[in-house]
């Protein structure tokens, strides 16, 4: 073999990047197609989508705590393959709910139930049937999307050393941030060229096609042709510094019970399997889940929500140029300025200023946790002109993006290979359920606010500007909340040790 060190986990890098990429823009069909071209067919609320979402949120969270353990359980070849099956499928299906609703109530065209009068019997029928609907396909989507970000921090931690996860983990997640820079630019004009349910089926079939590179690319670093030895000595660098004996007892390394003490398997450089409900006896574990709590509301918030925000406050619809540059502009702030600064800060920390992994990934997460505060001025500075919520919006999910590729890698620093899987599992669970509360609060926040008016205000606002102004100020005290938590329960580094 070759002296040179090969580059394959890069190729793997890439190959996940491709997959969330995926992963986002069957996120981003319904949020740009339902306020202009699915709300008038089926007579949706600001409700009604709230609780879509928020079905999706709450499955999410509940999968996604047995997602982890089950890549952990199949292996992350067959894990993968099985998650993006189902959630392309699930993407597919969001087309039929049109046609079935129809057929439901006996219509004899789309445009017959466009028709139906709005406040109807009819309509509110139509309504519920199309909610329901768009639920069961989000459930499904929901499932197989569960296994996404467990499943790529796991091939992270296989193939990358510590000091080259953030980066890696930065590339790959990234691609929420291209998802959402491409869907604007496509979706919306796919569903005004040939029909909202085609957004969903061509956005959808993507994922089949990712299913054949990944079958034909991935395998473990030890059983890989593509990986020479060079690169495996690269890649399991840190192994024999966390494999060192500790005198430490359970509890410094972070156990909560002290019925459980922990050792060091030196059997197997993968270390033991750890159940979930173990996983909970650990600082470590509910450190990574304030992390995750407090925040992935906010980012599913700006997720699905930022073009109905745009087309309500400043009539700027999705398919509108206007429209679609507004949210491309914000996903290009978050691309360049997570990709800038998620990956290489911590690196900067770790190798030029000397810290170990957690100090450094955890003083780096202070600095993003700030960026979310600018968004306290979208709503006041939005009323010169509706480009500074967008630069705003995009600052802030900038620093969501950059927070959240070094949360993510806080448990490849803390846990073992094999229990990597199950704790990032956990942490999505609760991210879900967060997702869940944000999500469906703000539906019902922005109905409720546009049927008050002037008798509901807010820092200046009112109406429904009142809601998005209350929602904004959660987002802006949101990661420093959350990074006070980590940083009370973990202080410092300790590896837990199974």
């Amino acid at each position: 073999m070759s002296n040179s060190k090969s580059s394959w986990r890069w190729y793997l890098c890439a190959l996940l990047f491709f997959a969330t990429t995926v992963n986002y823009l069957d996120r981003q069909v319904l949020s740009l197609t339902w306020k202009d071209f699915i709300a008038p067919e089926f007579h949706w609320s600001n409700t009604d989508y709230g609780n879509i979402t928020a079905a999706f949120s709450i499955f999410y969270a509940f999968v996604s705590l047995f997602a982890g353990k089950f890549i952990d359980w199949v292996g992350t070849r067959r894990g993968y393959l099985i998650a993006i099956f189902v959630w392309s499928l699930g993407a597919c299906l969001h087309a039929s709910c049109g046609w079935l609703t129809m057929h439901i109530h006996g219509l004899q065209s789309l445009e017959a139930m466009r028709m139906v009068e709005s406040g109807s019997a009819m309509a509110l029928a139509i309504s519920s049937t199309s909610v329901w609907l768009f639920m069961a396909c989000r459930v499904v989507l929901a499932l197989g999307e569960s296994g996404n970000f467990p499943a790529a921090i796991k091939v992270t931690t296989e193939y990358f050393p510590k000091k080259d996860r953030a980066l890696a983990t930065s590339i790959f997640n990234s691609g929420a941030s291209i998802g959402a820079l491409v869907a604007p630019v496509t979706i919306p004009f796919l569903a005004r060229a040939y029909g909202w349910e085609w957004a969903f089926i061509i956005i959808g079939a993507l994922g089949f096609l990712w299913m054949g590179f990944w079958g034909a690319m991935y395998d473990k670093p030890e059983q890989s042709r593509h990986v020479n030895s060079a690169e495996l000595e690269y890649i399991n660098q840190d192994d024999k510094q966390d494999s060192a004996p500790s005198s430490q007892e359970g509890e410094e390394a972070g156990e909560l019970s002290p019925s459980f003490k922990t050792e060091i398997s030196s059997s197997s450089r993968e270390g033991a399997g750890v159940g979930l409900r173990r996983c909970f006896t650990f600082r470590q574990t509910w450190a990574y889940i304030c992390g995750k709590f407090f925040t992935d509301g906010v980012w599913w918030f700006l997720l699905f929500w930022a073009p109905a925000y745009f087309s309500d406050q400043y009539g700027y619809r999705s398919d509108s140029t206007m429209g679609a540059t507004l949210i491309f502009i914000v996903y290009l702030i978050v691309t360049i300025v997570s990709i800038a600064a998620g990956g290489y800060l911590p690196k900067y920390f770790m190798e030029r200023r000397g810290m170990e992994a957690y100090s450094g990934r955890l003083l780096a997460m202070l600095f993003f946790a700030f960026l979310p505060v600018f968004s306290l001025f979208a709503q006041p500075l939005g009323q010169l002109s509706a480009w500074w919520p967008a630069i705003i919006i995009g600052l802030a999910g900038a620093g969501h993006q950059s927070w959240s590729a070094n949360l993510y890698n806080t448990v490849g620093d803390m846990f073992p290979k094999s229990a990597v899987a199950t704790i990032t599992g956990i942490g999505t669970m609760t991210g879900g359920i967060a997702s869940f509360i944000v999500n469906k609060g703000a539906g019902w926040l922005f109905d409720y606010g546009e049927a008050q008016g002037a008798a509901f205000q807010f820092l200046g606002f009112e109406g429904k500007e009142a809601g998005y102004m209350i929602v904004f100020c959660y987002c802006a005290v949101a990661y420093l909340i959350a990074w006070a938590c980590m940083k009370t329960l973990v202080p410092r580094y300790k590896k837990v040790e199974i």
